[in-house]
């Protein structure tokens, strides 16, 4: 991959072909290459389905839904957890030229209302599960006309109704009457600055960006990948449903994403993706175990991960590992981490990537040493998740990579990333003004994001334009960069928010780790008491206030912390504080923790 580059401009070359004119035409390939090959698995429902049992779903669903009235431009609603259904439906939708979108599992009643009237949708499928919350969105819904429900009753129709009204129905008329610029789905922002926004893909945007992905990782045949992020989060319709039905990898379902870790090893995925919070927790875990090894094998491993760590940081500057170090570290993976890599079950994978928030550089080195090379990549709803990734043989520790095949990157004159390419959405749904605000005159999608590149092009984000604290002083600084740090120095820390801006200093907003902090209890004589109690002890602040000094210390004195509070109840995904995908609704935040804010700046 070529990458021109320039102070403020790069660009990842020539695109990628795309595999076909839509999305079904490519996933039709897949099928008559791959056949009675498996291509869907749910332990949790006891179903699999092959290539061909796929396509044969997705014909019936696709008949009743046309029955129904579903036609070309058409929305329809997708409230699912991970289940195996969820493909079959969205590709039958597809396949009739319909508009599918999903609706994140923790949105309560007027969210769900607020979607399907943005959408104007006339038929949904949801999950028994979500049953109430949809009946009570429908007195507001006067346009819903059918609504499917997938494994129970209680709605106009389940599913096995909705598959028995046209078993025989074939899509390929309609199939043939849309194309690369078609609309594909909406993907609804996570809404961390207002209400959530219609981002429109088309099948050339998505196609494009699988086709680039595939490219830069080169996935095998009998590739395997796990379904278990939400799926109306752009990262999950790419990596488990997007790529696998056009690039032929089999989709394993875990049900309950807090499963997870089980399912690694039992699946040993050829491509694995997450948020920081999954690797920061992983490496906890990992250090924990390490810890309680008997005297005579913790100090070798620990004296291992030092050289393996030495031995990253010296490939990483680009200067030669020692012989010695090199020797000890190669040492350390024969005998502990190359049974480590097992254990998590990501010996097997090609890629292992992280995205959606900045991944503080102790994690991401502390993966590389252990010999699994966690690689961070950006991108944003409005780009199909794509922009720049770390290629898997070039990885750059605290950056996002390189522009990927086919994207332009530049920097507006504030250090705004822009973004020109073929996964760029068209615009956002019902939103003229918004989209005119969002592209410059050119044609460029401003991203909201500051950056800088190296000189290999290498894109490093520095934090989102609108949440720069600027201080008293008018210091620009990173709060993602302050909360990196912070989370970093403690498995003890759940989650922390840097407050600052127009402040003389700095302070923080601290959560205990709800799985953690169990452990830390029982270890100092606090065991059984509850998150919020813990909160109020005087051991846990110390224990915080030791975590925040070592972060100090690895921070200029400007993005220091000088005062916390630690809340007494952890924040939970879709709640007040956080989206459904763990990023921080700072505006919440602050009018929510007024008075704790206010008390810190008050002495």
């Amino acid at each position: 991959m070529e990458v021109t580059t320039s102070e403020r401009y790069a660009s990842g070359g020539a695109p990628p072909e795309l595999a076909a004119r839509n999305l079904i035409e490519a996933f039709y390939t897949t099928v008559d290459r791959l056949g009675d090959e498996m291509a869907i698995k749910d332990e949790a429902r006891e179903k699999e389905l092959s290539w061909n049992e796929l396509r044969d779903t997705v014909h019936r669903i696709a008949g009743g839904l046309s029955e129904l009235g579903l036609e070309k431009g058409d929305t329809i609603a997708l409230m699912l957890n991970n289940r195996w259904e969820f493909i079959p439906c969205d590709l039958a939708a597809v396949s009739l030229g319909g508009v599918p979108y999903s609706i994140y599992q923790t949105y309560v009643p007027e969210q769900i209302q607020y979607l399907l009237t943005d959408a104007k949708s006339r038929i949904a499928i949801i999950e028994k599960a979500f049953l109430d919350n949809f009946n009570e969105a429908r007195r507001g819904l006067p346009d819903l006309e059918h609504l499917i429900v997938v494994d129970g009753e209680g709605g106009d129709h389940t599913l096995d109704e909705v598959m028995a009204i046209a078993p025989d129905f074939d899509p390929a008329e309609s199939v043939q009457s849309f194309g690369p610029d078609d609309l594909l789905t909406l993907i609804y922002t996570s809404g961390t600055t207002g209400p959530p926004k219609g981002v429109q893909l088309t099948h050339r945007n998505l196609l494009f960006a699988v086709a680039t992905a595939d490219e830069i990782i080169d996935f095998p045949q009998g590739g395997r990948v796990i379904s278990w992020l939400p799926a109306a989060h752009v990262a999950e319709r790419n990596a488990h449903y997007y790529l696998p039905v056009t690039k032929g990898l089999s989709v394993t379902v875990c049900a309950d994403p807090r499963k997870i870790a089980e399912f690694l090893p039992r699946v040993r995925p050829s491509w694995f993706f997450a948020v920081p919070r999954i690797f920061e927790k992983l490496k906890s875990g990992l250090e924990a175990m390490m810890a309680g090894l008997p005297d005579e094998q913790r100090e070798p491993a620990q004296k291992g991960l030092e050289a393996a760590l030495a031995k990253v940081r010296a490939e990483q500057a680009g200067e030669e590992v020692p012989a010695e170090i090199a020797e000890a570290a190669a040492q350390a993976d024969e005998q502990m981490f190359s049974q480590l890599r097992k254990q998590l079950g990501l010996d097997e994978a090609l890629a292992v990537n992280v995205g959606a928030a900045p991944t503080p550089l102790e994690v991401l080195e502390f993966f590389h040493a252990i010999g699994i090379p966690v690689a961070e990549l950006w991108g944003m709803s409005e780009t199909c998740g794509l922009g720049a990734v770390n290629p898997p043989d070039r990885i750059k520790l605290g950056t996002v990579g390189p522009p990927t095949p086919g994207v332009e990157l530049r920097l507006d004159e504030d250090g705004e990333v822009l973004v020109k390419a073929d996964c760029v959405m068209p615009g956002y749904r019902n939103l003229a003004e918004k989209n005119t605000e969002t592209f410059t005159e050119d044609g460029w999608l401003r991203t909201g994001d500051i950056g800088e590149f190296d000189e290999d092009g290498y894109l490093k984000i520095v934090d989102r334009k609108k949440e720069l604290i600027i201080n008293a002083a008018g210091k620009n600084m990173s709060p993602a960069n302050i909360e990196a740090h912070l989370k970093t120095a403690s498995p003890l820390i759940g989650q922390a928010v840097a407050i600052g801006s127009g402040r003389p200093y700095n302070v923080a907003l601290i959560t205990l780790d709800p799985d953690y902090a169990p452990v830390w209890a029982k270890q100092n004589g606090l065991e059984g008491k509850s998150i919020g109690e813990l909160a109020e002890e005087e051991k846990t602040r110390e224990a915080v206030q030791a975590a925040v000094d070592d972060a100090n210390a690895k921070m200029a004195r400007v993005e220091q912390i000088k005062k916390f509070t630690i809340l007494p109840e952890p924040w939970e995904p879709g709640g007040d504080e956080l989206t459904p995908t763990m990023k921080l609704k700072r505006k919440p935040i602050d009018e929510k923790y007024s008075d704790q804010i206010e008390a810190l700046y008050s002495d």
